[in-house]
């Protein structure tokens, strides 16, 4: 097919007799796919914010990507997930290129530690960094494949174990990194892939990298991106929290020691060990130590108590000045040093953020993961900080998901966000969910939080996998109560099942796609950001109206700052992210014009409470019933 001149307009593109449709053989006109299409173009010509909320079979992606190719200004274009970032890139970007006739000037970028380090490569063929045969042989496969690759990302390495232990010592990571003192510095991967972007017009990011870059603009080595006039954020839903993970503060007991560890390997490879180093290593590992044993050992996340800043405190912030002027005075010789150096100089910082000055606009928690703990301190509300940071100095910032409104109204995520006078806009999804799906709320359960309910909860869910032969997703609120129900359901049913936690999560969704009639027990990491097109998935089951946990630490805090400020936390907070999160969860099963499938919700408090109402108005237009007959009939129809 011959390559086109660009086009003049998005109308033109998308227009039923218009470019796409004389590109693409099965190209089907879609009037929201258009309708976004020219509020996307409009709010980037404008300079102004916009939210769109697209429906799955939307074709958002492209409704936001050929405007901002016809744009002519560089665009950052911010994706929920590494997957749709790859998508776009390896997909969307040369099924549009092979009818351009000019070159699309588009890269993708991801966090540092996704490549790998000449440098440190090369080290390691003389220095003694690999720990046994695994590291050996993946050394061999790295090592090989540095000399062909033209950009160092990992995502190539089919053959690496995603597990690898040698990837972490030999990523660039900016801890290790010295910039432009490295002697691989023109031919670094970060550096190619630096130049790269400020060479393209598209740059097409992930939250994490893109917070990331945000938060660091004006430090000494910030600044990840280069300049954007707009940006594009795709699954915006979860920008708050990603947002709040970057421009909160965190130190945990894993970092000190990561510190302590390349301080030691440095000064062995380099040769600057000497007693009075070691010294100090040891007292920054023993006040590590006794610091981190003064808090709660339970798992779990809990507020962070005050902590007397005369005890272990003291001792680890004297431990970090020392050992910053040890290496402040030999980093004059060794370059490696320097960001050691500024590693040690922010981990006292953030040490001192968190125990010392409480600021009132955060909220203080810790964590203990396994052998972690972790301190942090999150803002209690991003919306001011977004306005800071980025809506006050980029005018053109496109929110796009399929979960941003709740009871058809934007207003909940434009006061999280910031964006009180945004641009909106919400299309319906292309499925025609009347006849495609049946939800079904049976009336007679227990309520979820009533001791009886796991069981009662499992005698129905067994017979709601007889009806639908299996081919189900059940989505829980709570590991305990997953694992409760999983342990009553799994050894009564025919069907193969899987539990979260037994693998890794990209392991258990191929599982769940390749075996027949398999049944997938999950929680919410399974909520959102999965596709299993087809009758493989023929039903999603979720245990209760996901409510955020009111003791967790961030969610306690929004629920305090709103009742303080005059609020209603539960209807303004609460409830508007429960209904959120259950869009999130039912958006798993209808994602093609040909899939059907039965909604099941085991909380029937959305139909016997007032609030219920908030949760179906923002859901689509299902076929509704309390009644498990229609759920025997629906399987009956052709």
């Amino acid at each position: 097919m011959p390559k086109s001149a660009r086009p003049a307009t998005v109308r033109h593109f998308f227009s039923p007799h218009g470019t796409l449709s004389r590109w693409h053989p099965n190209y089907e006109f879609r009037p929201g796919q258009l309708e976004m299409a020219l509020e996307v173009e409009a709010a980037l010509k404008d300079d102004v914010p916009l939210m769109v909320e697209a429906g799955t079979g939307t074709g958002k992606t492209l409704a936001y990507l050929v405007p901002a190719i016809l744009s002519g200004r560089r665009i950052v274009i911010s994706t929920g997930t590494k997957n749709l970032q790859e998508q776009l890139f390896f997909k969307d970007v040369p099924f549009l290129q092979q009818h351009f006739a000019q070159p699309l000037r588009v890269c993708y970028m991801k966090g540092r530690n996704n490549y790998a380090c000449r440098q440190k490569i090369y080290d390691a063929e003389t220095e003694p960094i690999l720990s046994g045969l695994e590291e050996v042989a993946d050394f061999q496969i790295i090592r090989e494949w540095e000399k062909t690759t033209a950009t160092g990302d990992r995502a190539e390495i089919r053959q690496l174990p995603e597990d690898s232990t040698l990837w972490p010592k030999i990523d660039a990571r900016r801890d290790l990194c010295p910039g432009q003192k490295c002697p691989q510095f023109e031919r670094c991967f970060i550096t190619a892939m630096r130049r790269q972007a400020a060479e393209s017009d598209i740059v097409i990011v992930n939250h994490h990298l893109f917070f990331a870059d945000l938060a660091s603009r004006g430090e000494e080595y910030g600044g990840i991106l280069p300049p954007y006039a707009a940006v594009v954020f795709d699954e915006a839903h979860e920008i708050e929290d990603v947002a709040g993970q970057y421009f909160g503060v965190s130190v945990s007991n894993y970092q000190l020691q990561d510190l302590r560890r390349d301080i030691a390997a440095l000064a062995r490879r380099k040769g600057f060990g000497s007693p009075d180093l070691d010294a100090l290593l040891e007292s920054l590992d023993s006040a590590t130590a006794v610091f981190f044993d003064q808090f709660d050992p339970q798992e779990g996340r809990r507020a962070c108590p005050e902590v007397d800043v005369h005890g272990p405190y003291a001792a680890l912030l004297s431990a970090l000045l020392a050992l910053a002027a040890r290496l402040e005075l030999t980093g004059e010789a060794i370059e490696e040093l320097i960001p050691l150096h500024q590693r040690t100089l922010e981990l006292r910082d953030a040490l001192r953020f968190l125990i010392e000055e409480r600021n009132p606009a955060y909220v203080y928690w810790l964590e203990r993961r396994g052998r972690g703990c972790f301190l942090q301190a999150t803002p209690i509300d991003v919306s001011s900080i977004l306005a800071e940071n980025l809506f006050s100095k980029v005018g053109a910032v496109i929110l796009t998901s399929a979960t941003l409104t709740v009871g058809g109204s934007f207003d909940y995520a434009k006061s999280r966000l910031g964006l009180p006078s945004a641009r909106t806009l919400a299309v319906a999804g292309l499925f025609d969910y009347s006849k495609q799906a049946l939800l079904y709320v049976p009336q007679d359960l227990p309520d979820p939080r009533d001791a009886r309910f796991p069981n009662a909860a499992a005698d129905l869910i067994l017979r709601l996998l007889e009806l639908s032969r299996g081919r189900a997703f059940v989505l829980f609120t709570s590991y305990g109560q997953m694992r409760q129900v999983y342990d009553r359901v799994s050894w009564k049913t025919p069907y193969p099942t899987l539990l979260q936690g037994t693998g890794p999560r990209t392991a258990l969704l191929e599982e769940f796609k390749s075996t027949p009639n398999c049944v997938l027990f999950a929680t919410s990491s399974f909520w959102q950001g999965v596709d299993v097109p087809g009758d493989q998935l023929s039903m999603v089951i979720i245990d209760k109206l996901p409510f955020a946990v009111p003791s967790d630490p961030v969610v306690e805090a929004r629920i305090r700052a709103i009742r303080e400020r005059g609020g209603n936390p539960f209807y303004e907070y609460q409830i508007p992210e429960a209904a959120l999160a259950l869009k999130q969860g039912f958006g798993r099963l209808i994602r093609s014009r040909s899939d059907r499938g039965v909604l099941v919700l085991l909380d029937n408090r959305i139909t016997k409470q007032r609030y219920g109402r908030v949760f179906f108005d923002s859901l689509p237009d299902y076929r509704f019933t309390t009644d498990l007959r229609d759920v025997e009939a629906f399987w009956q129809e052709p």
